[in-house]
């Protein structure tokens, strides 16, 4: 052959588009199924919206549950509540994960009682813990959702985008902390 750079640049050509292609198809393979819902407890058509923006890995958001299913216990029909997610990852650096998580549990129809888990069982699976995906795995399983769906969704870049899609609208309001 003549040209050597000529093969070279087909085969650096040839190989990117490769790796392109193959992870356009694993990103499509986490993405299957995935529909895109709100969190909501109480009616939804209620005049009163209560939105809380937590991080699953806030001691205080923690608390502040209990206060939540208080309130909704008390104005039953008369208040909507909606969840966001406000992971802040600067102090909390499995907050993320648990929300991806969350919301691959929300996909079966399991996001709140997800929620619960996480933060009943915030001191197992937050730092120094090493490992919190096996946590979220095992509370998936307790929940009986499809652990292949499960582990699809929690990969799933449309996922990922919501969650920090909510962080940004969080962050444009001017919020700064958790629970808000």
């Amino acid at each position: 052959m003549k040209n050597p750079w000529l093969v070279i640049g087909m085969v650096v050509v040839v190989l990117i588009g490769g790796s392109v292609w193959y992870s356009n198809q694993v990103s499509k393979s986490y993405n299957e199924g995935v529909v895109l819902t709100e969190h909501i407890k109480g009616n939804p058509n209620a005049t009163v919206t209560l939105t809380e923006y937590s991080d699953f890995e806030c001691p205080a958001c923690k608390q502040f549950e209990p206060i939540v299913l208080e309130v909704l216990a008390q104005y039953g029909d008369g208040i909507k509540f909606e969840y966001k997610h406000f992971p802040l990852i600067q102090i909390h650096p499995y907050a993320e994960p648990a929300a991806w998580a969350a919301e691959a549990a929300g996909q079966q129809g399991k996001f709140f009682e997800f929620q619960e888990l996480l933060f009943e069982n915030q001191e197992d699976w937050a730092p120094p813990n090493p490992a919190p995906s096996k946590y979220f795995s095992q509370y998936a399983e307790e929940l009986g959702l499809d652990m292949s769906q499960f582990n699809r969704h929690v990969r799933s870049s449309i996922i990922k985008d919501k969650v920090r899609a909510e962080y940004n609208t969080a962050r444009d309001l001017g919020l700064t902390s958790t629970p808000t």
